[in-house]
Parts: structure tokens; C-alpha cells; sequence
């Protein structure tokens, strides 16, 4: 059995996640761990079990031990910390969204490929077996041709200025932190291309968006219905459906167990349940496990055409609503 010695970049909550993972997966060899201060890298390291700590990013970056790193900083250092690591020859996961705009993705994707190197945004929704049987009823036609989906990302989120997520300079706002999954999920369904996308936004003091709503339509008639914000609490569930049935997951669906298929009349048909092994997050581990395994440079789950699709439409929604992150002022450094 092939192990793969993984880099952590970043020490916050979601590293914390991904790391009670990584200790789940048996050909994960938890290696390395880099924080802004030696200090925090030694203290993770010790309580996860990293082999090695560094109080740099580039120090990591420049281990030639590592297989892969997994990038766990705030949306805007996302550019930065995967140019570091792909420049230094190393294969990333990047958590989602992987980039603040499409011109930032494709300069990192262009690297990867320079390199020849696995890239793969962190979309965990993607690689759990509930989602992917979902994706499954609808590639065998059992809800027929899909019509409409339906998917909620909402919860309350007291403002706090120190939060990233009221950021602009850290990538802040619902869309890029929530609105992703369900937009991520539409586009799976019912294609990654729109033909029209109507948006709107309440935008905050800081001028990120508080919440969003977004109405995708497609020339067929089919279209989709997608809700995300701090604001309110929701049940966050999500449909799909078709002209010869639908399928249901349940309460937040980007990380349930449970999906539902039921005919036209809303009849039950089957159900799918499918627990966690350890807290969902392994499935994406062995996902990249799997590429590395057979000399992928992309993941068939998560392609790089599926990440670069949504990017365009978030794009297109702040554009939309006049909002812009402090780095998207600035010439990109790797563009044209």
C-alpha cells in the first residue's frame, strides 16, 4: 500500500477538520505542518501528530519530502500559497474556493500544468459517496431530464470585524465561503454554462456580501434556484428535479448522508445512506490518494473545467453587484 506524505499549510479551524481526517486514512502519513509562527506549527504539530513543524510557508514548501500539500489559509492567500508550492514542485489540494477570481485560478492551473504537477480544488461535497450517487440516479435517467434544483446555504453569523469572513482583503463575503456548494451543485445537474445569471446581494459595512440569491436559467426552460448568506438560519437542504421524479438531500446537503430519490408523484423509490468514516472529509483524501496513485494531474470528480465554471460565474455575480477584493486593484503577479 502506497503512503503519501502530506504538507499542511495553515493551523485555523478547517485545518483542524481536514487533519482529524487525514489521521483516519491509512495511506496518509501526516508529515509536515507550517504556521505563520513556529510557535503555533510546534503546537499543532504535537497535538495531530505531524512528523515536522515550520514557523514558514516556504520552508514547506521547499521540503522535498512532501507528496502533496493541502492549503488551508484564507481565501485571498490561496493564490500566493499555491504558487509557492506549485513553483517548488509540489502537488496541492487547495481549499474552496480555490481562488478569488477566474484570472487567479487559471494562472494557477496554467503553473500546475507547466509543472506537471496535481491540482485540485478542496470541493469535499464532490467526492462523498451521497453526492456522488446522486450524481449517479441522474446520469441513469431515473428522475428523467432535470428541470430545476433548489439548494440553500444559509446560517447566522454574528459580525465580527476580526472575521475573515467580513474581509474583503481576506476574500470575506457568502459567496465565495457558501454560495459555492450550491452553485457547484447546480452546475453538476444542470450544466456548468448558464445562459443567463440574475443575482443580487446585500452588501455589508466592510462591502462583502452578507447574503446573496442567485437564479441561474438555461435555454431549455430549466432552471435553478440558489440561496446563501450570515443572515438567517435554514435548513439548508437541496433539490434536484426532473420530469420523471426527484432527489432530496437532506439538511445541509453539501455534507449529508442521506440522499432520497422519489418518483413523479413523490413517491419514495430509494434511499441512500452512507456514513461517514471519519467526519466526511477522507473522501477527498482518497480522492487525490487515488490520482497521485496513477499519475493523475487532475481529478475526474473534481476537474479543473468544473472549478473554472463556477469561479466564472461568481465572477460574473459580483461583477454584477460592484464588488470587488482589494487585490483585484492590483496587476496579478504570473498573468499577462
Amino acid at each position: 500500500m502506497s503512503r503519501f506524505k502530506w504538507g499542511v499549510i495553515g493551523t485555523g479551524r478547517i485545518a483542524r477538520t481536514f487533519c482529524e481526517a487525514l489521521g483516519g486514512v491509512p495511506e496518509a502519513e501526516l508529515y509536515a505542518v507550517a504556521s505563520r509562527t513556529a510557535e503555533k506549527g510546534e503546537a499543532f504539530a504535537k497535538e495531530f501528530g505531524f512528523e515536522k513543524s515550520y514557523g514558514s510557508y516556504k520552508q514547506l514548501a521547499e521540503d522535498e519530502d512532501i507528496d502533496v500539500v493541502y492549503i488551508a489559509t484564507p481565501m485571498s492567500a490561496h493564490f500566493e500559497d499555491a504558487m509557492l508550492c506549485l513553483e517548488n514542485g509540489k502537488n496541492v489540494l487547495c481549499e474552496k474556493s480555490a481562488a478569488l477570481n477566474c484570472e487567479q485560478l487559471g494562472i494557477m492551473l496554467d503553473k500546475a500544468k507547466e509543472k506537471d504537477l496535481f491540482f485540485m480544488e478542496a470541493m469535499w461535497m464532490k467526492c462523498r459517496p451521497t453526492y456522488l450517487k446522486a450524481m449517479e440516479w441522474i446520469s441513469e435517467g431515473r428522475i428523467g431530464k432535470v428541470r430545476y434544483v433548489k439548494a440553500d446555504f444559509c446560517n447566522i453569523v454574528e459580525y465580527d470585524p476580526n472575521d475573515r469572513l467580513f474581509s474583503p482583503a481576506c476574500g470575506g463575503g457568502a459567496l465565495l465561503d457558501l454560495a459555492v456548494y450550491p452553485l457547484t451543485l447546480a452546475a453538476d445537474a444542470l450544466g456548468a454554462e448558464p445562459d443567463e445569471i440574475i443575482s443580487s446581494a446585500h452588501i455589508g459595512r466592510d462591502g462583502v456580501d452578507l447574503s446573496n440569491s442567485i437564479l441561474l436559467r438555461y435555454k431549455d426552460g430549466a432552471f435553478a434556484s440558489l440561496n446563501s448568506g450570515f443572515e438567517i438560519p435554514n435548513t439548508n437542504n437541496a433539490v434536484i428535479s426532473g420530469d420523471k421524479g426527484l432527489i432530496v438531500l437532506g439538511n445541509w446537503f453539501f455534507c449529508t448522508c442521506e440522499a432520497t430519490l422519489y418518483d413523479r408523484d413523490c413517491k419514495e423509490i430509494e434511499k441512500s445512506v452512507i456514513p461517514n468514516i471519519v467526519n466526511g472529509y477522507e473522501y477527498e483524501i482518497e480522492e487525490v490518494h487515488r490520482c497521485l496513485s496513477i499519475g493523475l494531474k487532475e481529478s475526474r470528480i473534481v476537474p479543473h473545467s468544473s472549478t473554472m465554471a463556477v469561479m466564472k460565474i461568481m465572477d460574473e455575480c459580483r461583477k454584477s453587484w460592484g464588488m470587488k477584493f482589494p487585490q483585484e486593484m492590483k496587476k496579478m503577479p504570473g498573468g499577462s
